[in-house]
This record gives C-alpha cells, sequence and structure tokens, in this order.
C-alpha cells in the first residue's frame, strides 16, 4: 500500500505485520535498540524499495553502523509487479532502471546485502502453474543479470547475492519438483549465457512461503493441514528459509495465537521429523525425477517464447506473461466449478458455515490517526529549503544517468517521505497505466 501525499494519509509502506514507515522517523523509531550489525533484516516492498533501503542505510549512518557491516534482503522485484502483483509508479523501463541501480550500487556499497529477491510466490498468486511460475521468475532473474552486465558490472560481482522466492502450493510432489527444477535451470542458464567464474554465481538460493492463495475461508481450520503441507515439501525441495501462513489470513490479518502455530509447524518439521538430517531426501525416486525433467522441459518452451520477443521486458510491454497466466487462473477456476479440481471445505466436503468459528485481529483505528498526526509533526520540523534542494538533486538524476541511490540517501537524510520522492518519480519518469493486455 502506498503512501497518499497528497491526502497525508500515513499509511507508508504497511506490511503483513501494519508497520507504517513514511520517513526516516518511522525507521528509527521501528529499528530503536537494535543493532543493525547484528541483525539481518527482509524487506518486502517494490515500486518504493529503493527509498526504504535508503531510509534503512541513513538510519544506519546515524546508528553508527557502516553500510558495509549491514546484511539483509529487499524484494524489489519490480518485473513480477508489472506481471503479477500491479503495485508500480513507473513504466517498466524506468523501473528496471531503478532496480539495476540498486543491484551496482549494493554490490559496490552494500555488499552483505541481497538488492533484489526475484519472486515467483506472486505470479502464482495470480494464477499461474508451477512451469509459469518457474519460467517467469527466471526469466526475470535473467532480464535482472543482462541489466546489471549492461551496466559495466562482472557477473560475478553481484550474481552471488541474488535471491528467489518461490511458492509452495498445493500440489505435493509438483511443488517439490519445482524448487529442484529451479536450482538446475538456473545454473544451467547461467553458465550458458554469462560463463560465471565464481560457482555461487550458479546458485539458486531461495525463500518460500506457503500458498496464500490455497488458504479458505470456509473451514478455516483444514488451513492448518494445508499449510503443514506446503511447508514439508519446502523442505523437502531444499529451499534456505521458509514463511508459513497462518490459518486465519482469508479473513483477516493473523492473531498472535494463529502465527505461533504457524512458527510451531516449521519448528516441528525442522526438530521432530528428521528431514533436516538429510541433503535430499527424495532423491532419486522415479515419480519425483520425471517431474522435474517436465517442469523443465516446460519452462524451457516459456523461455524460449521470451527470446524470441527480445526478453522479458519486451515480453511484459507485449503482454505475454499477464495473458498466460490469466489464462491459467481461467482454466483452474473451472475446474473448480466443474469439479474436476477439489479444495475441500469448497466443492466438496461441505458443511453449514456457522460464522467464522474462530477469533480474528481487529486493528484499533487510532493507530492510523496516531501516525498520520506523527506525519504532520515530522513535516512540521523540516528544513523546507535543504529538502527541496534534495528532491531536486533526485529529479536530475532521474535524467542524467546518476546511479539514483546516492540522491535518495541525501533526500531521506533531508527528511524526505516515502510519498515525496515517490512525487519525483512520477513527475519525472512517468506513471505506468495499465495497458489492459487482459
Amino acid at each position: 500500500m502506498g503512501y497518499d501525499a497528497d491526502h497525508e494519509r500515513a499509511l507508508g509502506e504497511v506490511g503483513r505485520e501494519g508497520v507504517s514507515v513514511t520517513s526516516i522517523e518511522d525507521m528509527a523509531r521501528l529499528f530503536a535498540g537494535i543493532p543493525l550489525d547484528q541483525v539481518t533484516t527482509s524487506m518486502t516492498i517494490n515500486c518504493s524499495a529503493s527509498i526504504i533501503l535508503a531510509m534503512y542505510l541513513v538510519n544506519a549512518q546515524r546508528q553508527g553502523v557502516a553500510w558495509s557491516a549491514l546484511g539483509g534482503t529487499i524484494q524489489n522485484d519490480m518485473l513480477k509487479e508489472y506481471i503479477a502483483q500491479k503495485e508500480w509508479i513507473c513504466p517498466p523501463a524506468p523501473a528496471l532502471r531503478i532496480v539495476t541501480d540498486m543491484i551496482e550500487f549494493c554490490a559496490r556499497r552494500v555488499p552483505r546485502w541481497h538488492p533484489v529477491s526475484i519472486s515467483g510466490y506472486h505470479i502464482r498468486e495470480a494464477g499461474s502453474t508451477a512451469a509459469q511460475e518457474l519460467a517467469f521468475t527466471l526469466a526475470d532473474g535473467l532480464c535482472y543479470v543482462e541489466q546489471a552486465i549492461g551496466r559495466g558490472l562482472d557477473v560475478d560481482e553481484f550474481a552471488p547475492r541474488l535471491s528467489f522466492f518461490f511458492n509452495l502450493h498445493s500440489d505435493f510432489l509438483e511443488e517439490i519438483a519445482k524448487l529442484r527444477s529451479a536450482r538446475r535451470l538456473w545454473a544451467r542458464l547461467m553458465r550458458e549465457r554469462f560463463a560465471p567464474r565464481d560457482p555461487r554465481s550458479l546458485m539458486l538460493r531461495t525463500h518460500a512461503q506457503t500458498a496464500g492463495a490455497a488458504l479458505t475461508a470456509q473451514q478455516p481450520m483444514n488451513n492448518v493441514v494445508r499449510v503443514a503441507l506446503q511447508a514439508l515439501a519446502g523442505v523437502l525441495g531444499g529451499v534456505q528459509s521458509l514463511h508459513t501462513n497462518s490459518m486465519d489470513e482469508t479473513l483477516a490479518l493473523p492473531t498472535e495465537s494463529a502465527v505461533t502455530l504457524a512458527l510451531r509447524t516449521q519448528q516441528i518439521i525442522a526438530e521432530e521429523t528428521g528431514l533436516t538430517n538429510v541433503i535430499d531426501p527424495l532423491g532419486g525416486s522415479y515419480a519425483l525425477e520425471a517431474l522435474t525433467d517436465r517442469l523443465e522441459r516446460e519452462a524451457r518452451a516459456y523461455l524460449d517464447a521470451i527470446d524470441r520477443m527480445g526478453g522479458m521486458l519486451r515480453a511484459i510491454e507485449l503482454g505475454y506473461p499477464q495473458r498466460e497466466i490469466a489464462d491459467a487462473a481461467f482454466h483452474y477456476q473451472r475446474q473448480l466449478e466443474t469439479g474436476s479440481k477439489t479444495v475441500v471445505g469448497v466443492n466438496t466436503h461441505v458443511q453449514p458455515e456457522d460464522g467464522h468459528p474462530i477469533p480474528t485481529l481487529k486493528i484499533d483505528p487510532a493507530v492510523e490517526r496516531e501516525q498520520i498526526a506523527r506525519v504532520r509533526a515530522f513535516k512540521g520540523r523540516r528544513d523546507s529549503v535543504k529538502l527541496n534542494q534534495a528532491l531536486e538533486r533526485v529529479a536530475r538524476a532521474c535524467h542524467s544517468g546518476e546511479n539514483l541511490m546516492e540522491p535518495i540517501c541525501a533526500a531521506v537524510a533531508a527528511d524526505g517521505t516515502v510519498g515525496e520522492i515517490s512525487d519525483v518519480f512520477r513527475r519525472e519518469l512517468g506513471v505506468y497505466r495499465d495497458p489492459g493486455w487482459l
């Protein structure tokens, strides 16, 4: 959710936990007492990722922490926004330029930071098949690599810090095979196209999250089982980190008890099952190896089609992945309606609903009012001359080719808000309107 500067709706970048970060003051309050060189931080943010990262960096400076000591990940995957998530400011080309600026900046100034988490999660949530999620995610990754190399970076200078983010859906074996295929295919594509010398540049390190789209409002307790099986698929597929959804997320933000149960699901898998004692428990399974080969073939076919169009940026501009996902989502919905695909509690084993039988979280509206008041007070204390000069520097950098991260950091340090810096992007780089491919 974006910050509306015109109406001073201080919603900032609201994450799953409802954290609002509108200004450097908010960032400082969020990390007060937390030594940033002793933690790693993950930020799920995209179209204003450059601004949020700048706030994190400026806050670290004020803590006396060197940027070289900072570790973490920022999602920052704008290509998937145009494909699936649909949260953007600028058109695809300038948005891709900003992502490339961040890759370059982090490679040289924040070397422990992962500047982009290439995300198939939202592609799958939008209705794609497993093969489409695999292909379009890797195509996005290849596009980022090409852009960074075109900027003059050596592939080994940044590729080891790329990370991925996949969905864990309900077809148990297919999800395991998808993750295995992703690692194998990424290594092959990187070797074929860019010939890196560092073997770490071939590695696909991935976070995964259980499928929000697979959760149901009907019989929500069933979601506990769904999440456990999806998480198990992630572990068997070899993910490096994992998020388990809460059973109540189709109804509201999760309650503390639901979040705790989701966490315990991971801990039981990690500490009671013995699966983590084996590198690849299902390796050699005929069914799994055949699925892995099939998904790689299907993904290669999509990648070949994208190459013929001139790469992922051009494919997005032509609406190719958007249409493919829409067709897949329509086909899946028809399967649910005809009953050829079953979802327990929705189109089979249905029972009368008695409202929502589990407690849900309710957010006090006072939280928003308090944040609005904080933003207004923050704006009243600023040096407007200093701020306007900093914003003008960002505007000039939009056209000069200068890496935008230094000017954005300066604007943040001059007390610019997410909305105000985003407004510079809107004015100088344009506003993207969905062309309506669908």
